[in-house]
């Protein structure tokens, strides 16, 4: 019980990012699988900003102590990654949602599935056209 208590952060990003992955996989619907990508993307950053903080330690901002050694601060290397991450994920979902919204205009939904089947019948349409055209 005590190792659950110790690493309940990573416990839950663990999870967190099972549950995301899950998402992704099992729904054909595509606003699911973003919401599925976004809570991969939450564990990581979860897991990323229990990994660099350490009890005991202060941010690495200089003040007027300035003769103070590295072991007091906090490595600022997972906080920035942590950053960096959010930045992208915002910038990938806005990406996604935009094709989503572009599929949902031509197709007239969101599942994914419905969507390849008629990619597929219009490219077989477009297919046959030509080679009508051709003869």
């Amino acid at each position: 019980m005590d190792f659950f208590l110790n690493h309940f952060y990573e416990i839950a990003s663990m999870i967190l990012f099972g549950v995301g992955f899950m998402g992704l996989l099992l729904h054909n619907n595509l606003i699911k699988k973003a919401v599925g990508l976004n809570i991969m993307d939450t564990a990581i950053y979860l897991f990323l900003a229990q990994r660099g903080f350490i009890t005991g330690r202060v941010a690495p901002i200089m003040g007027s102590n300035l003769e103070a050694s590295v072991e007091e601060y906090v490595n600022p290397i997972p906080a920035g990654l942590v950053l960096t991450g959010i930045v992208v994920s915002v910038s990938v979902t806005a990406f996604f949602l935009a094709l989503i919204q572009m599929l949902h205009k031509k197709y007239h939904t969101l599942n994914l599935d419905e969507i390849l089947l008629k990619a597929k019948q219009e490219k077989e349409k477009k297919k046959a056209l030509e080679e009508s055209e051709d003869a």
